[in-house]
């Protein structure tokens, strides 16, 4: 897997574009499921930067996945998309289509050691977790609504970056890779980035005049 990922995903960056082209395909799949239950509710992806984690995440609120659903998309290649992408490359197909067979998730490792997809759908009660670090084994276990980040239904994708790759932590990084590759997407892109204030002590109180972080400020954008 990290031989395919790392031959046909030259730009590292489309890391951020396939996850979000993901939950925008997750999207869809619940917004239709809701048209058809005269149904509505809120349709955006957020994507927050950790830099205290070293951890970029995109959530969504689409459909979300079972477990079982999350067994057969993540916990088989074959299924992933993997098989049918080779035999596309050995039929010649067009390589910018590499998204569609599903290997998209994976160039997570690209730029991260371990991935974390925390996922619910509207179909169970559990929270799903799988987890794999880039050498291909992984876990999958299931877990209390109240214990995880999804609530309602959805997907969170955590990305723990390599460290050479802290460079997507950046906000100005983020903005710059969404509007060059996902400004197609038709729903919301928020983006929550750690901000933080500088406040100086006064002289009586420390022997040096020093200045102290205070804390953090989220800052959120919202693109479309």
């Amino acid at each position: 897997m990290n031989l395919i990922i790392n031959t046909f995903y030259s730009n590292k960056e489309i890391f951020l574009r396939e996850l979000i082209s993901n939950s925008s395909y997750a999207l869809d799949k619940i917004r239709h499921k809701h048209l058809k239950e005269s149904r509505t509710s809120d349709y955006s992806v957020k994507i927050e930067s950790d830099k205290q984690k070293n951890c970029i995440s995109i959530t969504d609120t689409g459909i979300g996945m079972t477990k079982n659903e999350l067994i057969e998309n993540l916990g088989t290649i074959a299924h992933s998309g993997t098989k049918a992408f080779m035999e596309a490359l050995e039929g010649g197909k067009d390589m910018s289509l590499i998204g569609q067979f599903g290997v998209g998730f994976y160039s997570a490792y690209l730029v991260a050691d371990k991935v974390v997809v925390i996922t619910k759908s509207e179909d169970e009660e559990k929270v799903n977790v799988w987890e794999s670090s880039a050498g291909g084994s992984y876990t999958i276990f299931s877990q209390d609504i109240n214990d995880s980040s999804i609530q309602s239904r959805g997907t969170r994708i955590e990305l723990y970056l390599k460290r050479e790759q802290s460079e997507y932590l950046e906000e100005a990084r983020i903005k710059e890779i969404i509007k060059k590759h996902s400004q197609y997407v038709g729903y919301p892109i928020s983006l929550l980035v750690e901000k933080t204030k500088e406040e100086e002590i006064p002289d009586d109180s420390v022997e040096e005049d020093v200045e102290e972080v205070d804390g953090e400020d989220e800052d959120k954008m919202t693109m479309k």
